[in-house]
């Protein structure tokens, strides 16, 4: 997805940045300053209520009292003064730019889910293969994915209508047919749509946009069946061939229309498009930007996630391929029945370290649904809500899993081993022994009180293999500098690794083994000093070593014959080993998923033993 930064922007010239992002509930700043010795640093952060909705209805409300939050923090003057406001500016751009002595800043920017974010449906022809190429380029732009239809996802005509009708999306996606294929059911699609007359969520007096991005030959079918009808335009083909797959220019048309139409009609955006230095852009496409960014200057596969109290967002990035989904209908406040509906009972409870009724949890968890924005006020309460966070984040990396894959359709050649290959060649391009780093970010990860918490969390949830690093974002800044990163790579870069990452250490994590067979895996370490270390890691063993953040420690792992480290079934590993607020964990629990005890005590047990060996929770 091209971003290039606006022509007048000149990186040299920033010395401050103030970044919001207006969330669904709270708009949260942050103020970038360039220090003394040069380095780009967090300075400060604010935050209130956003106020797209009744009573106010205009967004910049919570963005000015965010930022008067700021002011107030930094002993600064960012806002004018009503009297220094033009009267006559109709988007009265409050903040003060660019920055004089003491006052105001050089850049402001800004992302947004506020009012739901940018929810689409998409279209294709066939479920598996062009409908899937469409919703990943949606999911790659920032957007929830209502629906997919597809002409063979078994729905009559009158039902997808129906569908289309009743979700009214703020935009459709339409794609379908490789560049010369099939045109039949293109067209049907397309009559599909005009049937429907869909109306947009925002701005009713407005034609619905609707982005073709299908076989080329059919375009001028599609402007005789579409045009007049809604807001239609046209970009190059999502899926030009069975092969390849063209996401691009389908992402950068969704980010346009997103500015245009959707984000005019929500109240106040206009006015804080006016005071953006540069675009204004969906959360999620923000937080996948620096992912990316991320793993291309690292060179290494990563996996993030965004637990918020509706949504759960995943990305990822394996062998420079990503690839971003969202599960909107699992979190950890207004979503949390739903994680209850999906994981059932005894999945969360296995997780639960002491000893708790079904249907006393299932009370906390409605509790919890009824009073969405409330915090964990005992120690118990938050040992749930970490049980519970661990099921919402597996089933919404299941759901990422399934979705990133190679692409459907494609003609392989078989060789002799493509005839042990299960999954016929089509399977997950995630890879958990491929995985290099996992970075966690939203309110359950970044304000666990203690870090090893949000390292234990991940480390069950995503079900780590091999030797991988984790990291949490610290106060929920990766959006922001995903959007800085377009403006000024450097700042965002130095910001992002000295404010934005917390580095908790790194799990090594042996697959394989069985109990009663003598260890699973040897482990000798060169600890900083040069001191050695030993360590006989046996089946179901969960052991933690202390190692700074900074500091490395070089590891010769030899696993038992048939345990894999990452090398492969009893081959030898060596790796370095980088240390965190967390340290080492070595975790020879088993197979994954893992197996955990289905006995009432013996389950207790084990979440017990567990959370002691790392010392989760105050004695």
């Amino acid at each position: 997805m091209s971003h290039a930064a606006p022509k007048h922007i000149d990186p040299a010239t920033i010395r401050s940045v103030i970044a919001t992002d207006c969330g669904s509930t709270t708009t949260k700043a942050i103020l970038i300053e360039k220090n003394a010795q040069g380095e780009y640093r967090l300075a400060c952060r604010g935050e209130a209520p956003t106020t797209v909705e009744a009573p106010v209805e205009d967004v910049t409300r919570g963005v000015v009292n965010a930022v008067r939050e700021i002011q107030e923090l930094r002993g600064r003057r960012f806002l004018r003064d009503d009297a220094d406001v033009p009267s006559d500016d109709p988007h009265r751009r409050v903040i003060v730019k660019p920055q004089q002595g003491d006052d105001g800043t050089d850049l402001y920017i800004s992302t947004s889910s506020a009012g739901g974010g940018l929810q689409m449906m998409v279209a294709g022809v066939v479920k598996k293969m062009t409908a899937e190429s469409a919703a990943r380029a949606a999911l790659g732009a920032g957007a929830i994915v209502m629906d997919a239809i597809a002409t063979n996802d078994k729905r009559l005509p009158h039902e997808t209508i129906e569908r289309i009708r009743q979700l009214r999306p703020d935009m459709i996606l339409l794609a379908g047919g490789t560049d010369g294929g099939t045109v039949k059911h293109v067209v049907a699609l397309a009559e599909l749509l005009r049937a429907a007359q869909p109306r947009p969520r925002l701005g009713t007096a407005f034609n619905l946009p609707i982005i073709y991005a299908g076989n080329t030959v059919v375009r001028a079918e599609i402007t005789r069946i579409l045009d007049g009808k809604c807001e239609l335009q046209f970009v190059e083909n999502v899926r030009p061939t069975l092969e390849h797959e063209n996401l691009g220019p389908a992402r950068d048309a969704i980010h346009e229309l997103f500015l245009e139409h959707v984000m005019q009609q929500a109240p106040g955006y206009a006015k804080l498009m006016a005071w953006a230095d540069v675009p204004i852009m969906p959360t999620p496409g923000a937080m996948g930007l620096i992912i990316q960014a991320l793993a291309e200057r690292d060179q290494v596969n990563v996996v993030g996630v965004d637990i918020g109290g509706a949504t759960t967002d995943v990305f990822s990035v394996f062998d420079g391929v990503f690839n971003r989904t969202v599960s909107a209908n699992l979190g950890m406040s207004y979503s949390v029945s739903n994680v209850l509906a999906e994981a059932g009972i005894a999945a969360i409870q296995r997780w639960v370290p002491f000893d708790l009724e079904e249907h006393e949890l299932r009370d906390r968890i409605g509790n919890k649904m009824i009073r969405p924005t409330t915090i964990p006020e005992t120690l118990d309460e938050l040992k749930i809500e970490q049980a519970i966070s661990r099921e919402a984040l597996r089933l919404s990396f299941i759901q990422h899993k399934q979705f990133a894959v190679k692409l459907r359709g494609v003609q392989r050649e078989s060789g002799i081993g493509s005839a042990f290959d299960q999954d016929g060649g089509s399977g997950s391009l995630v890879d958990m022994m491929k995985l290099d780093l996992l970075v966690g970010s939203g309110g359950v990860l970044s304000h666990a009180p203690r870090r090893t918490q949000s390292m234990m969390m991940m480390i069950d949830a995503f079900a780590v293999e091999g030797v991988t690093e984790l990291a949490v974002d610290s106060i929920f800044m990766m959006p922001h500098l995903g959007v800085l990163s377009t403006v000024h790579p450097a700042a965002a870069t130095e910001v992002f690794e000295k404010d934005c990452l917390v580095r908790l250490g790194t799990c090594v994590a042996p697959v394989g083994g069985r109990p009663g067979h003598g260890p699973v895996l040897e482990i000798e370490l060169t600890l900083p000093g040069g001191a050695t270390k030993r360590l006989s890691l046996a089946h179901g063993a969960l052991e933690r070593l202390p190692l700074a953040t900074g500091e490395t420690a070089k590891a010769i792992l030899t696993p038992a014959r048939g345990v894999d480290v990452g090398g492969g079934p009893g081959e030898r590993v060596e790796k370095v080993l980088r240390g965190g607020t967390s340290g080492l964990v070595f975790d020879a629990r088993g197979r994954r998923p893992m197996a955990i005890p289905l006995e009432r005590a013996a389950r207790v047990a084990a979440a017990d033993r567990w959370s002691k060996a790392l010392e989760l929770y105050p004695a």
